[in-house]
């Protein structure tokens, strides 16, 4: 049987309060019937009840619990202000409105909430797991552990982080990366939680736990990001706690200013409750949370995660954009292109290599793991491995101490690496690799990357948003960093190769001393740089735990115009806060200069003000719709479709 629904108590008092409302006009009508009056009667004590005791609640409980003074009791001493000189329809007008304006915003907002946390009917609660002898069970989700292997049929929804380990087909990851058009996977490729396979049987290695899944992250941080308030919003609620006592001691003052000049406190306690209506600071408090809310929900659900509002309010104020290269602005599934053995044993010097490069979790590592394995080469086996971030990664065997990495690397050996034979794969644009024992060279493999279809569009996108620099950061050397920046048109000033993580930092450090950076990496040794900039950026889907850690933002999907996207969103929520606050307080100005000189009616000062908050909201809310996205090619070879909504 399908559960019943619970009622909103919100929504039912509201819904109570105009039913009130509606009795309460029968007063206005022609009639000789002490019923019709009655009736009237009842609907304004309905109202004052229905609408007044909630907000009276949450007054006091704020009173009570956080010591502060907030709008609804502004409401409720206006209503009942009203009341006392004889004007009760007016204070019920005011009630109402202000119940229908204050549900319309928890639904409106609690619409931007739900947008990430509708990811949780989405999550599996059984898997299909296969045993080693071939057996499959359905178990709890929370049964699997890393290393396990589910099967995957068609039309299910992945349980957990994977990679596939058998079987082919496509997989819809919209509701994770964004990606409106499915994906096609393959042995090797990453799946994530929630997302559907539309067709083929894969068989799929657990990498990650339901509780550490990229689902549990999202959620994570975008709770997170709710609760952390970005300056604006801090500021606007400093402002609307105190603004709202000086708004009470304005009213009090007002009321004996008014009664020494009309001369009748029935008058003077009127203009009071109007000036204490129009004054109320609704409009403005509710301005920059309403933005904030609406563009982290929008982004998470195009596969951007923003860690708090800070992080949103500074990404729309950066003026210099600084990206690794590898794994980034590339598509990190670089190639062994050339191989030189300098004792001629090609087969054993790939063996000892892809031995050392197993636990590596380097993108050069993975191109030479899968270089033994497309030879048929077993990898031979290596302890102690140490990976040297920035520089490369050492091991032990019975034969001696191996190890591969960079220029740095060697020199950490004391190993001399202008051997002849290497010249060719010195002077290419290519990553090159030195493997050595102890302090020996043994020989070296170039390694060939290409930058992502979808980098030198973002770029552009970037470029066009008004960004001044753009550069480009990477511990290769400067010809291969000349060859894929080329690509990207990117100037030659604005690449910096050979860096190591200390490096990254420092150059990060004096970029941050012109202007606003954000800086975007993949890696463990991007984790520095990514704290230093005044925005981290991490590709979180394939970067490393250490980077999304590091980072104020994570992008799922791979493709790089979710960032200028991101850029865009951080651009429109910071226009629309200031076009809020600027309608905001004009019409508070307007209102309260018509409640001091003129004489405002109520129900105009109530209409104006609960008007207005509901505008901002609105406003706000625009952020939910979808921008046009950065097109360029994808890794089909058609072009890049809209962001999905």
């Amino acid at each position: 049987m399908k559960k019943r629904r619970a009622i909103d108590p919100a929504l039912m008092f509201t819904g109570v309060t105009v039913v009130g409302m509606a009795l309460a006009t029968l007063g206005f009508w022609p009639s000789d019937g002490g019923a019709v009056q009655i009736a009237s009667l009842a609907g304004l004590g309905l109202v004052y009840l229905a609408g007044g005791l909630p907000a009276t609640a949450r007054a006091l409980g704020a009173l009570w619990r956080e010591r502060v003074l907030d709008i609804d009791l502004l409401m409720v001493v206006a209503a009942i202000a009203a009341a006392a000189v004889g004007a009760p329809f007016e204070g019920a007008v005011l009630l109402t409105l202000f119940s229908i304006s204050t549900t319309l915003e928890d639904r409106a907002l609690g619409r931007a909430r739900r947008a990430v946390e509708a990811l949780m009917a989405l999550r599996p609660e059984t898997a299909l797991r296969k045993s080693a002898d071939g057996t499959i069970t359905e178990v709890p989700v929370a049964d699997l552990a890393v290393s396990d292997i589910f099967v995957l049929r068609p039309g299910a929804r992945v349980p957990t982080d994977g990679e596939i380990v058998a079987g082919r087909g496509s997989l819809d990851e919209a509701n994770i990366t964004g990606e409106s058009l499915p994906v096609h996977k393959q042995p090797g490729a990453m799946v994530f939680e929630a997302t559907a396979n539309l067709d083929g049987v894969l068989e799929v290695a657990v990498t990650k736990t339901v509780e550490e899944s990229t689902v549990a992250q999202m959620i994570t941080l975008v709770t997170e990001a709710q609760a952390a308030k970005a300056p604006s919003e801090r500021f606007s609620e400093w402002f609307g706690q105190r603004y709202t006592i000086a708004v009470l001691i304005g009213t009090i003052l007002a009321f004996v200013l008014f009664t020494w000049i009309e001369g009748d406190w029935h008058v003077a306690l009127y203009r009071a409750a109007v000036l204490l209506v129009a004054a109320s600071p609704c409009a403005i408090v509710i301005s920059v949370p309403a933005a904030i809310l609406s563009a982290l929900s929008a982004a998470a659900r195009r596969g951007v995660l923003f860690k708090g509002g800070a992080a949103l309010e500074t990404l729309a104020a950066v003026d210099t954009f600084a990206f690794d290269k590898t794994g980034t602005l590339t598509t990190g599934a670089a190639s062994v292109v050339d191989l030189v053995a300098l004792d001629g044993d090609e087969r054993d010097f790939l063996s000892r290599l892809a031995g050392l490069e197993a636990q590596s979790e380097h993108h050069s590592g993975a191109a030479i793991r899968r270089a033994a394995a497309d030879r048929g080469i077993e990898p031979a086996v290596v302890t102690d491995v140490t990976t040297v971030p920035g520089e490369g990664i050492i091991g032990d065997t019975d034969a001696g101490k191996l190890w591969a990495g960079n220029p740095h690397m060697a020199r950490r050996m004391a190993a001399s690496i202008g051997h002849p034979a290497l010249q060719a794969l010195e002077d290419d644009s290519r990553s090159v690799i030195y493997f050595g024992r102890d302090t020996g060279l043994i020989g070296a493999v170039s390694i060939a990357d290409q930058a992502r279809a979808t980098s030198r569009p973002a770029l552009a996108a970037l470029r066009d948003s008004g960004i001044g620099r753009i550069v480009m950061i990477t511990g290769d050397r400067r010809a291969v960093a000349l060859r894929i920046g080329g690509e990207l048109g990117l100037r030659p000033d604005d690449i910096h190769a050979d860096m190591r993580p200390e490096d990254k930092m420092a150059l990060i450090g004096k970029l941050a001393e012109r202007g606003t950076v954000a800086f975007v990496g993949d890696g463990v040794n991007d984790a520095a740089a990514l704290a230093r900039a005044h925005v981290g950026i991490a590709m979180g889907a394939a970067g490393s735990e250490v980077a999304l850690q590091a980072a104020d933002v994570a992008l799922l999907s791979e493709d790089m115009g979710r960032l200028a996207d991101a850029h865009r969103l951080a651009r429109r929520t910071a226009k629309i806060i200031r076009q809020n606050l600027i309608f905001a307080i004009g019409a508070m100005a307007v209102l309260v200069t018509g409640g001091l000189f003129f004489d405002l009616p109520l129900p105009l000062a109530v209409i104006g003000h609960e008007g207005g908050t509901v505008i901002v909201v609105l406003n706000g809310l625009r952020l939910l719709r979808p921008p046009r996205s950065v097109e360029g090619p994808n890794t089909d070879g058609g072009p890049t479709p809209a962001t999905a909504a």
